[in-house]
């Protein structure tokens, strides 16, 4: 037990840092010291966040009842599928929005660089987890597991797409790397309402209401800040169409 209370621990510390920190460079002057300085620190707590993740889901795979004994109505099978194999995907597509989300803004002037294989490779492991995640969501009949995997399946799929655009928009790095960021945000929200409920509110651990919340804000400021980024991109041709 010992490997899994641990990674438990710094999963916890570094993502309860993380999830205060994210709302800095969502909030803050876009492109200001604060917004690389904490969207930074954000991105590298995110990453051992999700890497602890990965062991946890391991460890419960692989002993599903002495991870969650606390757990003594659920079977080992559900135990498995929802806190096993469905923390991993997470983990993964965490790992891979957040990358995505640095990576398009590096290479805004070199998008070949975005076709390098750490990028194209974790989206396509992000549709395999995705996939599997589903495929073990069937096999207990676990409607969440499969639900939610239609995100990373779209994450990918979208991620990929952008990538091999032969020539994307002025503007449309910014608007990945709105859309990753606060991507990662609502995965690891929504990981805290289904692993973090289980200890606080476990009746309340799978309510597709909680879930939703992460999701409904989440987008909300996914739009807002592709809004704002389109209209600026506007606004100086309408300047110079009057000027003229």
């Amino acid at each position: 037990m010992w490997p899994f209370k641990w990674f438990l621990f710094v999963h916890v510390t570094t993502g309860a840092v993380g999830l205060v920190l994210f709302w800095i460079p969502v909030f803050g002057k876009k492109g200001g010291q604060n917004h690389k300085k904490f969207g930074a620190v954000y991105a590298y707590l995110m990453f051992v966040t999700a890497t602890m993740a990965l062991g946890m889901g391991t460890n419960t795979i692989l002993a599903p009842v002495a991870t969650h004994s606390h757990l003594t109505d659920w079977p080992p099978a559900r135990i498995q599928g929802i806190f096993g194999w469905m923390m991993l995907y997470l983990a993964i597509l965490t790992i891979s929005l957040v990358w995505h989300g640095l990576v398009t803004v590096r290479n805004k002037k070199q998008h070949l660089e975005n076709r390098r294989w750490p990028n194209v490779g974790l989206n396509l492991l992000v549709i395999a987890a995705a996939l599997l995640c589903a495929y073990r969501g069937w096999l207990i009949n676990e409607v969440l597991m499969m639900g939610i995997a239609v995100v990373g399946v779209a994450s990918g799929l979208t991620n990929l797409w952008f990538i091999y655009t032969p020539t994307p928009s002025r503007i449309a790095y910014q608007l990945e790397h709105v859309k990753a960021i606060v991507g990662s945000g609502i995965s690891v929200y929504t990981a805290f309402m289904a692993f973090g409920f289980v200890r606080l509110m476990p009746h309340n651990a799978l309510n597709p209401k909680m879930w939703s919340i992460p999701l409904v804000v989440g987008l909300a400021i996914i739009i807002y800040h592709q809004m704002r980024i389109r209209l600026a991109q506007r606004r100086p041709a309408r300047m110079t169409t009057q000027g003229a």
